[in-house]
């Protein structure tokens, strides 16, 4: 088989867990080929570079063999071959230890005191040095 449909493709080589999700990311613009976006319908052949984007990384596959029929897991490397640059992963590390607090799914709204450590967290520090040269209390205000 010399040609494949792109969404079958990403499907079988199991980088999205259903052909509708494989197609989907075609029509959002997120897989992509030498730099130009791809129709679900298009067809790639073996030697191609697909990229898909995953945000905040943008992968990138090479096409050992084209196939529209899943295989297990552990055939993946004879269909293809990972040629993602190092630079995206350390995005993927930098995106996962920044300052970002990814709450649990289903605890629901953070409570009043996750609120305050987070602003003392996130809080600048030089305004807590600043010293007012006025006021705001009506004590020079008074009736005689």
């Amino acid at each position: 088989m010399g040609e494949a449909r792109v969404d079958k493709w990403l499907w079988a080589a199991r980088i999205f867990k259903t052909r509708s999700m494989a197609a989907a990311a075609c029509k959002k613009g997120q897989v992509s080929m030498k730099g130009a976006q791809l129709k679900p319908s298009r067809t790639i052949k073996e030697g191609d570079v697909v990229e898909v984007r995953k945000p905040p990384v943008t992968y990138s596959f090479k096409v050992k063999q084209t196939i529209e029929k899943r295989v297990g897991a552990k055939l993946i490397p004879e269909i293809l071959e990972n040629v993602t640059p190092a630079e995206q992963y350390e995005l993927l590390e930098m995106n996962r230890i920044s300052g970002f607090v990814d709450r649990a799914r289903g605890t629901g709204r953070p409570t009043k005191k996750d609120r305050r450590s987070l602003e003392e967290f996130t809080a600048p520090e030089y305004l807590d040095d600043l010293l007012f040269d006025f006021d705001l209390g009506d004590d020079n205000d008074t009736e005689d």
